[in-house]
C-alpha cells in the first residue's frame, strides 16, 4: 500500500483520564507517536446527583484541551480528532457540554457509543497482536467494553456503564481499606450484570486481552513484584492466580499506603482495586484462565481507523511482518535490497541446513526476522551496530511476537560470538528456555554466514546450492553460488567466519561460484 505523510493528535476524553497521542506516518511508511500528553480529570467522579457534568469541570476540560491543541500545533498537526466516551456520554447535559467546549477551543468532539468504543479496541489489539481468539475487555473509569474474537472477526460486543472510577463512587469506597464483605458484594453485582450476556459464559478457556489503565497499572505492579526482566507492558501475561493475589495485596491498605508502593502509580491508587475487582469477575464470567496484556488502545484504534484505514493484517504472521517492515522504515540501517538478500540467503542455508540437523518449527521465524533486522542498529553508530541493534529491540516498540521471541530475535540479529551472547542475554535468564543460548548461537551464525554472501551488497548471488554436508564434527559445507559477477570480498568473508561457523554448526563453510 502507498502512504501519505501526516501528522494527526488524537484526543481520548475518558472518564478517568483526558489523554493525547501525536501520530507521525512518513511517505516511506514508517509511522510512531511522537508525543503524549495525560491529565487525569477523574470525570465519573464529578457528575452530579441529577448526572450533570459541573461547569468547572468542563472548564478545565476546555483548558486541557486547548494545551493539547498548542502541543499539536508545535508538531505541525494537520488534523486532531477527539472523542468522549462513557463521562460524557451518560451526562445528562452532555449536548450543552459537548457545544461549550466546541465554543472554548474549536475542537469537534465525537461522543462515541460503547459499541464503537469497543470496536476501536478491538482494531487497535488487532493491528498489534496476532492472537486469533479471546475476549477483548477494555476496562475505563466509567465502562467496561467486552468483544468477541473469533478467528480474528468480532463476534459479539457490549458495552456496560461500569468502571473503575464510577464503581468506586458507587460503593462508597474512600481512602480506607476495602473490606471483604465489599470485595464480595461489588463481584457479585458484576457478575450479575454480566449474566445478562449468555455468549460471555460460552466460551471457556479463550485469553482475555485486557486494555485501559486499569490493566497496564496490574501489569507494571505484577512485573515489579515479579522482577520480571522485560519492562514491554505489550502482550505480558498475567494468571488468575496473580490478579487475586494482587486484590488481596491492595484491598487491605490504605489508599495513601498504595500511593507508596513500588510499580502502582500515584493517582490510580484510589481506583485500582475497584478496577481489578471488574477484571476478576470478567474473568470468571468468561472462564478464562488467564489475562493478556495489551499495550494499545482507543488512541491507537482512533490512529488506525483515521490515517491507515487500508492497511490489512490478514495474512499469516501479518501483524510481525508489518511491525518489521515498519521498524525498518523507521531505523534504516541499510539498504532494503542487501536486506532483502540477506534474509533469502539465510532462509536458503536454513532450509538446506536443517533436515541434518535437530532443528525446531519456530527457528525459521526467529531467523527471518532477525535477518532483517540485524542492520538496525547502524542508524545510531556502524562500529558498535550489534549492541545498538540488541538494545533498539529490546526497546522499540514492535510487535506480533511473544517477549521471549522478542529477545531471541534481538540475540540472533545482535550475534557475534558466544561471550558476547552471554552478555547479551545475562540480564533476561527469566525469559528464555533450556537451549534457547544454543539456538541464538547457531541461527546468529547462520545469519553471519548469510551477511557475508552479500558482504558486496550488490545482490550478486541469484542461487545458492548447499552441498557435502555430513552432519559430523569436521564436515564440510560448500556453498555453491550462481552469480552475476565475481565474488572476491564475498569468498574472503566466509574464509574469515569459518572457524567460528565450524563452532557452532561442526561444518567448515566453503564458497564457490559455479
Amino acid at each position: 500500500m502507498s502512504f501519505t505523510a501526516q501528522t494527526t493528535g488524537m484526543i481520548d476524553i475518558g472518564s478517568n483520564t483526558v489523554r493525547l497521542s501525536v501520530y507521525r506516518v512518513t511517505e516511506d511508511g514508517a509511522y510512531r507517536v511522537i508525543d503524549q500528553g495525560r491529565w487525569p480529570a477523574r470525570l465519573s467522579q464529578r457528575l452530579t446527583a441529577d448526572g450533570r457534568l459541573p461547569a468547572e469541570a468542563v472548564s478545565e476540560l476546555g483548558e486541557v484541551l486547548r494545551h493539547y491543541k498548542r502541543i499539536c500545533r508545535i508538531h505541525g498537526v494537520e488534523r486532531i480528532r477527539t472523542v468522549a466516551t462513557a463521562a460524557v456520554r451518560q451526562a445528562s447535559n452532555r449536548d450543552q457540554a459537548l457545544s461549550a467546549l466546541f465554543e472554548e477551543t474549536g475542537l469537534v468532539i465525537e461522543l462515541l457509543p460503547g459499541e464503537e468504543e469497543a470496536r476501536l479496541g478491538s482494531l487497535a489489539m488487532l493491528r498489534t497482536m496476532n492472537i486469533e481468539d479471546g475476549f477483548v475487555v477494555d476496562i475505563g473509569g466509567g465502562s467496561t467494553e467486552i468483544t468477541l474474537l473469533r478467528n480474528r472477526q468480532i463476534v459479539s460486543s457490549v458495552s456496560f456503564p461500569i468502571g473503575c472510577v464510577n464503581t468506586s463512587t458507587r460503593f462508597d469506597l474512600g481512602e480506607a481499606p476495602v473490606a471483604k464483605t465489599t470485595l464480595d458484594a461489588m463481584e457479585s453485582d458484576l457478575l450479575d450484570k454480566l449474566s445478562a450476556q449468555a455468549w460471555i459464559s460460552q466460551h471457556p478457556g479463550l485469553p482475555i486481552i485486557g486494555l485501559g489503565g486499569t490493566v497496564r497499572a496490574l501489569g507494571k505492579l505484577r512485573q515489579r513484584l515479579d522482577e520480571y526482566p522485560f519492562a514491554n507492558l505489550h502482550g505480558y501475561e498475567i494468571s488468575a492466580e496473580s490478579l487475586t493475589s494482587a486484590v488481596d495485596l491492595l484491598a487491605p491498605l490504605t489508599v495513601e499506603k498504595r500511593r507508596k508502593l513500588p510499580g502502582l502509580s500515584k493517582d490510580r491508587a484510589d481506583v485500582i482495586v475497584p478496577g481489578l475487582v471488574i477484571l476478576q469477575a470478567v474473568l470468571r464470567a468468561c472462564r478464562s484462565s488467564g489475562i493478556v496484556v495489551c499495550g494499545a488502545g482507543l488512541r491507537d484504534g482512533l490512529f488506525y481507523d483515521t490515517c491507515l484505514p487500508d492497511l490489512r493484517m490478514d495474512g499469516e504472521d501479518a501483524v510481525a511482518e508489518e511491525s518489521i517492515r515498519n521498524l525498518c522504515a523507521l531505523y534504516p540501517g541499510a539498504p532494503l535490497s542487501h536486506l532483502d538478500q540477506v534474509n533469502r540467503l539465510s532462509l536458503a542455508l536454513y532450509d538446506q541446513l536443517a533436515p541434518g540437523f535437530e532443528v525446531h518449527a519456530e527457528w525459521r521465524r526467529l531467523l527471518s526476522a532477525a535477518s532483517r533486522l540485524f542492520r538496525i542498529g547502524a542508524v545510531l553508530d556502524y562500529n558498535d551496530c550489534a549492541q545498538h541493534t540488541f538494545y533498539i529491540l529490546m526497546h522499540a516498540h514492535w510487535n506480533g511476537m511473544s517477549h521471549r521471541e522478542k529477545l531471541l530475535v534481538a540475540a540472533i540479529a545482535s550475534y557475534r560470538n558466544s561471550n558476547a551472547l552471554k552478555r547479551s542475554l545475562a540480564g533476561y535468564r527469566a525469559l528464555l528456555r533450556p537451549g534457547d543460548e544454543e539456538l541464538c548461537a547457531k541461527l546468529g551464525m547462520l545469519l553471519q554466514l548469510a551477511a557475508a554472501l552479500d558482504r558486496s551488497e550488490s545482490q550478486a548471488i541469484t542461487s545458492l546450492r548447499v552441498t557435502g554436508v555430513t552432519g559430523v564434527a569436521g564436515g564440510r559445507l560448500l556453498l555453491e553460488a550462481a552469480a552475476s559477477h565475481a565474488l572476491p570480498v564475498e569468498t574472503t568473508e566466509v574464509q574469515a567466519l569459518a572457524k567460528d561457523f565450524k563452532k557452532c554448526w561442526g561444518l567448515t563453510p566453503t564458497l564457490r561460484l559455479v
